[in-house]
């Protein structure tokens, strides 16, 4: 067993790390054209995240100080969504990649044909006018016939008395001084000679070559697919946060049952799971879910498990508003997990003061079915786990039994004990997409409404989130489940 954990964790380790050089490559060093400010920055940025998560997660695990517990989460959690979507925005930005070069790869090749043309048009056009200037240039610096041949083709050329100056004419091959190329925007010519300017030398085309080109494209598109790539993943961390902080949602579903008698029809259960009061989602979320609650005015109300993350000591204050509860029938708790890394017996002690009853592997019996609740699986570890037979074992099997159990997969001894309708949580919905494919794996449910023989299981959603306060694809919503006998 000790080996299975050891390796599950270096595998976990591998991702991790894998994740964030992937990121880092991709957003860091591809965007940047070489070492620089840029680049230090975000390799600090990539290193301080992974410290600040796995502090988020060690801290409050190991009950470090609630300050401290409290200046890593924010950074922490957040950051562990965060890098979630940047690798899966990058990845599917690498299927952008190749189509974003290609087009780049067009548009320059479209772009030397182009050019190719119009200077093959320019030399067409312009080929008599240079051989004549060529002829005219050659007779005048006397490269040809001499001096005199110089005067005789200026004189036929121009018609003029340009032969009466030829003291110009040896300028043109004395030395002059060496001139700069960037101190030679343009051609030159000699002042008062009437000879059309001679260009300096032939210009070197300022548009980079495809050898030089391609690194200069390869950086845009990363540049393009990078920024993507972050903007989609911030605006749905963003998005996702804001939705978990503004509070739970009212989802409302109804669930026959064969054996509800007439008078229970109609009986409304508000259920609410997984609030998860720790470091980030304090005293004013506790409030938020008591007024979703007590607004839709239940007949009875089932908190599922997963309450807190955290002791009674730091956590007390945060849990104060469930008092203000309210419903006909009363408010009921089950543990979760969490109870259990949290001190669970403190806190089935503390929910009873708030007047809420806890329901250990025991029964009450309401007007029109019996009300059950048993521990949650991972108080086997404390010698606490669930009893379905001392909640269910001794009960009327002739009236309709509605259990409270935080995980879904204890549906299957529900099935045995002949429950009718089991309440749960536990899955968060998934509260990360794609978490939804891997909470599939692990539960029989993830979310909703589902039957096994006779027995049918109901799945909150939940109301809060662990680690990141963060929902992408499985929005928090408080249930109210409503009752229906079939003989009315």
């Amino acid at each position: 067993m000790v080996i299975v954990f050891v390796l599950v964790g270096v595998a976990v380790l591998a991702v991790l790390g894998g994740s964030h050089w992937y990121a880092w490559r991709r957003l860091v060093r591809d965007t940047t054209a070489g070492p620089g400010a840029l680049r230090r920055v975000g390799a600090v940025v990539f290193a301080a995240g992974p410290l600040l998560m796995f502090g988020a997660v060690a801290s409050e695990r190991a009950g470090a100080p609630f300050w401290l517990q409290r200046t890593l989460a924010w950074p922490g959690f957040l950051w562990m969504a965060l890098l979630l979507y940047l690798v899966l925005a990058l990845l599917a930005g690498e299927f952008v990649r190749p189509v974003l070069r290609r087009l780049g790869e067009r548009r320059a090749g479209g772009r030397q044909e182009t050019d190719g043309a119009a200077s093959s048009v320019a030399v067409g056009e312009a080929g008599p006018r240079e051989s004549v200037r060529a002829r005219s240039g050659a007779a005048a610096t006397g490269r040809g016939d001499g001096g005199a041949g110089a005067r005789t083709a200026t004189t036929g050329l121009s018609g003029t008395a340009s032969s009466t100056r030829p003291v110009e004419q040896p300028r043109r091959q004395e030395p002059a001084e060496p001139v700069e190329p960037a101190e030679q925007p343009g051609p030159v010519g000699h002042v008062g000679s009437g000879e059309p300017a001679e260009s300096a030398g032939p210009t070197e085309p300022t548009e980079p070559t495809g050898a030089v080109r391609l690194p200069s494209r390869r950086l845009f598109v990363s540049r393009v697919v990078g920024g993507a790539a972050a903007a989609v993943a911030v605006g749905t961390v963003g998005y996702g946060t804001y939705g978990v902080l503004r509070g739970p949602s009212v989802k409302r579903v109804t669930v026959p049952l064969a054996k509800l008698p007439r008078s229970a029809h109609g009986f409304r259960i508000a259920v609410v799971s997984d609030i998860h009061l720790g470091p980030v989602l304090g005293r004013g979320f506790a409030q938020k879910v008591v007024d979703t609650i007590n607004s839709t005015q239940p007949d009875l109300i089932a908190v599922v498990g997963d309450l807190v993350d955290g002791s009674v000591k730091d956590l007390g204050p945060a849990a104060a508003p469930l008092a203000g509860l309210r419903a006909r029938h009363g408010a009921y708790f089950v543990t979760g997990n969490h109870e259990y890394f949290s001190g669970a017996e403190q806190w089935v002690r503390e929910v009873r003061e708030l007047g809420i009853h806890p329901l250990e592997n025991a029964r009450t019996e309401l007007a029109g079915f019996d009300l059950a609740g048993v521990n949650d699986v991972q108080g086997e570890s404390e010698g606490q786990g669930p009893d379905f037979g001392k909640a269910l074992g001794d009960r009327d099997t002739t009236r309709a039994c509605v259990l409270l159990a935080h995980q879904p997969v204890q549906i299957h001894d529900a099935v045995r004990h002949g429950v009718d309708l089991q309440l749960s949580g536990h899955t968060h919905g998934g509260q990360l997409w794609p978490g939804n494919l891997i909470a599939a794996a692990a539960n029989p449910t993830v979310a909703g409404l589902e039957r096994y023989g006779d027995t049918q299981l109901y799945v909150s959603r939940g109301a809060g989130a662990w680690g990141p306060p963060t929902r992408v694809g499985a929005p928090s919503d408080i249930t109210v489940v409503e009752l229906a006998s079939r003989e009315a």
